[in-house]
This record gives structure tokens, C-alpha cells and sequence, in this order.
């Protein structure tokens, strides 16, 4: 089995402000890792521009080449930059209260008068002032874009942003890639009873330069964090295994990593898991102003095509009331969740992309052919790390008795060296279709699986486990502890499987769990510290597999 990349530096686990920097290094050095050689006087050039030695450009360089993520530009050294200063925990909360209650305010106070309530309050606390140039560095530290709402409005502050996302003129594939979701308008039915079960989200993921549909994700649930993710992951990676393991005989030659990722306002987009995961491959994220669906318009026409071929479909809800008339949907649906989704591929596939574009003169197929000749598509370092770099994550301290996530232990012997390591927080990601097991991301920036410390638990989903919490609290628990979680969706599946005849929410709760029932598919990956004990120190990473699937399937 593939094994996982161990890196130095891990993206996650450095600081705001190192990653910050390798951001910014990243803007600089991506340009040039690709050419043969170059010149010292560009080499000279991108020294000053990062304020760093020709030699350490050249090492930075050398770092980029063999591995092109931005992790691997992240500074070696911990602690601040040459020259700033250190301000004590105390000093720090005194600033950014008075930046908070005096300077983000549409009275606009200036940076003195800051700077004199920060006077004001260290004299108060008996602490030494910081200096006026400290203050302002702070200040200038969030972003320009908050600032300008807190002082001017949010009016302005669109006004002032929106120019970012005019136009999306492009010169080639991948160069601008949108995303976005749509409830479809059709009813599906269980595969088993027959019954209804409700209209599906379709998160889909769109090539601006060559309108080809990079990739789409089908769900049960409203758009999360989660379906950003295994849409992306996706559309990022070759399509061969799941159309032969579908019996879908065309071709899908789209794949690679995009340069800029367009959204909207989304929570989801707004995700650190999301934003993270876009910076470590050097995607760069761009929204729409909010309430301007005029922007999204490339992906905005096409999931309007899709729903009107859509709309012939049995079951078909239409666009409206109007247009649906006496059309009983849920009388007519006859289509389960997988057979929908292998019409809408071949929907995709055959007319969509194999039909003359009005704005292209091409087709969409014919466009991804002629503009792949220029170059092969950007494709990640380590695709066994691409889906772990976008799921969502908690920040958790590991323990004797390992982490505790959403009221629930996870346990495994490949953890037992982090816990003398003191109060350090790591980041659990988690798979929300499978909780049964969490990826621990360790120091090295490598991913450890570690199960759930009782091993005959059944596996549950993220949803499970919010409405049996939730259940619990309206029934007046004192404790929602992890048995008692366990004991509630037991019973929630129990309930619901009497009840499935009956309602359809009950029937569109069951096709939840049989659509992400087992684990997600995971190659291997072993933690550095294998062989120290525990039960399993085999870390299994869920990786989008072409041909393997985990109920709700992702493309």
C-alpha cells in the first residue's frame, strides 16, 4: 500500500505567522521551480523580494523542487523574525482589546488614540506600555478587508474587494475552477422498499476556461466542509478505475490541480480545513461578493442545464410549483440514489461535454484536449495526503487515555510517545461519513489512524451522532457521555427502521446510513513510532480511490 510522505514541516501544525511567510515565499518561488535554470540577477530579484539571502533563495528552491507544496517553504527556525520584538501574553490582550473596542469602530479613531487607551490600560494593570510603532503593527495585522467593514461598512468594504472576482477572463485549463451546490430536482427512491426518500445535493466542481466538469459529489445532506472536500479531492484526481467499476465506457481525461478556486460565501468555503488545504497546493481562493450570484454565472448556467435535462427524469420536482402542475413526484419517483448517479455522469459525460458550447464555439471535451496541449495538468506531490489536507478537523490534546472527539475516545499504541509532550493541541481530522475512526496528525506532519478505544463499537456518522446528542439533551440528560451516545443511535436505528414504511424523513434518515455505511477506503500509511505497542499502528488514510467506495461515493 502506498505509504504517506513524511515532511518536515506540516501545514497545520505551524503558526499563523510561519505560515503566513510561506505563503508569501510561495507567490515567489512557485514561478521559478519549474525552469531549467535560471539567472542570478532573477535569482537576486526574488532574494529582495523576500528580503532573504541569494543563498537561502537557492536552498528554498531546492526544498520547493523536490517537494512543491507550500509546507516545505515554511521557516526553519521558531520564534519570531530577526528584529521583532517579544511582548508578554498580557501586553498582547491589552492591544487587541483596545484594537477591538476602539479602532474597528465607524467612528474611525486613529492608531494614537489606540495607542493612548493601551497607555491607559497598562497604567491601570501596573504593566510598561508597549510603543506606539508596536501598536501599529498590530493593527496592521488584520485584514485590510476587516478593518475596512468595521470602519466603513460592509458596502464599502465590497466595493473596495469586488474587483478581485470581475471578469474570470482565462487563458487555459485549470487556471479558474468554481465551485458550488444545488438540491436536485428529483426525487429518489430506497433501494430495497422503493419508497421515497427525498431530493439530493449535488456539490459540482466546474472548469471555467473549458466548461468541463471536473467532478460532483452526490449527498443526502445539506453542503458541508466535508462534501467541499471529496469534491475536490475528486475532480483533482484521475477518473479511469470509477467508470470502468461503474460500466461507464467514456472518457474523462480531466484532472490536476486548479490555480484559483472560486466560491461563494458559504460557510463551508470559509472552513480552515478548506482554506489550509487550498494554501498547502497553492490554490488560491477567491469569493464572490455576497449577495451577487452574477459572479458564480459559468456554474450558475450549467447546474440550470443539468436540472432542465433533469426535469425529464420520473420523479422530477420541476423548478417550480407552476411548472410541476399535478405532478405527483413522489408517486412517479422510481430512480435510486446510485442509479441517479449514473445517469447524471453519462448526462455529463456524453451530451454535456461532447455538445458545441455557445460561448466556447467548441466543445467542452474538444476545449479540455486543445488547451491540455500547452502542458500536462498540475497534479499533487503525495495524492495519499490530498483528501486529509481538506477534511475537517478539531484541535485536540493527546492523553494517556488517547483524544476525545465529539464525547467519544479514540485509542491507539502509536500515539503513546506524544503524551509526555505536554499540553500540545494536534489536529484530529475525521470523516464525517465514518466516525469509527479519527487521523491524528502528528508533529512530522505524517497521519496516524487511531480507532475508537472500544474496538465492538458500530461505526456511526456525524449526523447520527448530532441527532443523538441532540436527543439526549432534549430528554433531559445530565451526562451525553460516550455510551450513552452509542446506546441513542442504537436506538434511533432501530426506531427508524420500524418507521421507514411510514415517513419519509424516517425513510431519507435509513438511506443515510446505508449510503455511508463501512469505512471510507484508506491506503496504508505507518506512524514513525510504529512498533512501540498499541493495537494497530498501521494509519489508514481515507483517500478517494478510483472503484472503491464508502456509501455516499465520491468523484
Amino acid at each position: 500500500m502506498p505509504r504517506a510522505r513524511t515532511s518536515e514541516r506540516s501545514a497545520h501544525s505551524a503558526s499563523e505567522a510561519k505560515w503566513g511567510e510561506a505563503v508569501r515565499r510561495e507567490a515567489v518561488i512557485r514561478p521559478f521551480a519549474a525552469a531549467p535554470r535560471l539567472g542570478r540577477p532573477t535569482v537576486k530579484a526574488a532574494a529582495s523580494a523576500l528580503n532573504l539571502s541569494v543563498a537561502r533563495v537557492y536552498a528554498l528552491l531546492r526544498s520547493f523542487r523536490a517537494r512543491p507544496v507550500t509546507a516545505s517553504l515554511l521557516p526553519h527556525r521558531p520564534g519570531p523574525m530577526k528584529g521583532k520584538k517579544l511582548l508578554s501574553p498580557a501586553l498582547e490582550a491589552k492591544i487587541e482589546a483596545a484594537i477591538e473596542q476602539v479602532y474597528l469602530r465607524p467612528e474611525r479613531p486613529t492608531i494614537k488614540q489606540v495607542w493612548g487607551e493601551v497607555r491607559r490600560a497598562c497604567h491601570a494593570a501596573g504593566l510598561t506600555a508597549p510603543s506606539l510603532k508596536a501598536v501599529r503593527a498590530r493593527v496592521s495585522a488584520h485584514s485590510l478587508r476587516e478593518r475596512v467593514k468595521a470602519r466603513e461598512g460592509a458596502a464599502a468594504a465590497g466595493n473596495r474587494f469586488r474587483q478581485v472576482n470581475l471578469g474570470l477572463r482565462t487563458e487555459r485549463p485549470l487556471q479558474v475552477v468554481q465551485i458550488d451546490h444545488t438540491k436536485v430536482d428529483v426525487m429518489l427512491v430506497n433501494d430495497v422498499t422503493r419508497a421515497c426518500i427525498g431530493r439530493p445535493w449535488l456539490t459540482l466542481v466546474l472548469d471555467v476556461h473549458t466548461r468541463v466538469v471536473l467532478g460532483f459529489y452526490l449527498s443526502l445532506d445539506a453542503p458541508s466542509a466535508a462534501a467541499a472536500a471529496l469534491a475536490i479531492a475528486q475532480a483533482v484526481l484521475p477518473k479511469k478505475e470509477w467508470l470502468r467499476d461503474r460500466g461507464i465506457d467514456l472518457l474523462w481525461p480531466a484532472h490536476g490541480l486548479p490555480e484559483i478556486i472560486h466560491v461563494d460565501n458559504g460557510r463551508e468555503f470559509h472552513s480552515r480545513a478548506f482554506e489550509r488545504g487550498c494554501q498547502q497546493y497553492g490554490i488560491r481562493i477567491e469569493y464572490r461578493p455576497a449577495a451577487t450570484p452574477r459572479f458564480g454565472g459559468h456554474i450558475e448556467r450549467l447546474m440550470g442545464t443539468l436540472m432542465g435535462r433533469v426535469h425529464a427524469l420520473p420523479g422530477s420536482t420541476s423548478s417550480n410549483v407552476a411548472a410541476r402542475g399535478a405532478y405527483d413526484a413522489e408517486a412517479k419517483a422510481i430512480l435510486t440514489f446510485r442509479e441517479f448517479e449514473r445517469i447524471l455522469a453519462l448526462e455529463v459525460l456524453g451530451p454535456y461535454h461532447n455538445e458545441v458550447h455557445s460561448a466556447l464555439g467548441t466543445t467542452p471535451a474538444a476545449a479540455w484536449v486543445d488547451g491540455s496541449r500547452n502542458g500536462a495538468p498540475r497534479d499533487p506531490a503525495d495524492t495519499a495526503t490530498l483528501l486529509l489536507d481538506f477534511l475537517p478537523f478539531e484541535e485536540r490534546i493527546v492523553r494517556r487515555d488517547g483524544v476525545r472527539l465529539f464525547n467519544i475516545f479514540y485509542q491507539d499504541g502509536a500515539l503513546a510517545h506524544l503524551v509526555d509532550q505536554g499540553p500540545a493541541r494536534l489536529r484530529v481530522k475525521y470523516d464525517p461519513r465514518d466516525l469509527s475512526a479519527v487521523f491524528v496528525e502528528l508533529p512530522s506532519g505524517d497521519h496516524v489512524r487511531v480507532p475508537y478505544a472500544e474496538l465492538g463499537r458500530l461505526p456511526i456518522t456525524r449526523w447520527e451522532h448530532r441527532e443523538a446528542t441532540r436527543r439526549l439533551r432534549a430528554e433531559g440528560a445530565r451526562l451525553v457521555d460516550e455510551h450513552a451516545i452509542f446506546r441513542a443511535v442504537e436506538e434511533q436505528r432501530r426506531v427508524l427502521l420500524e418507521a421507514q414504511s411510514k415517513s419519509k424523513a424516517a425513510r431519507r434518515a435509513v438511506a443515510r446510513l446505508e449510503f455511508a455505511d463501512g469505512p471510507a477506503p484508506s491506503p496504508a500509511h505507518r506512524s514513525p513510532e510504529e512498533g512501540r505497542g498499541g493495537r494497530d499502528t498501521e494509519a489508514k488514510v481515507p483517500m478517494p480511490l478510483e472503484g472503491e467506495t464508502s456509501g455516499v461515493e465520491f468523484w
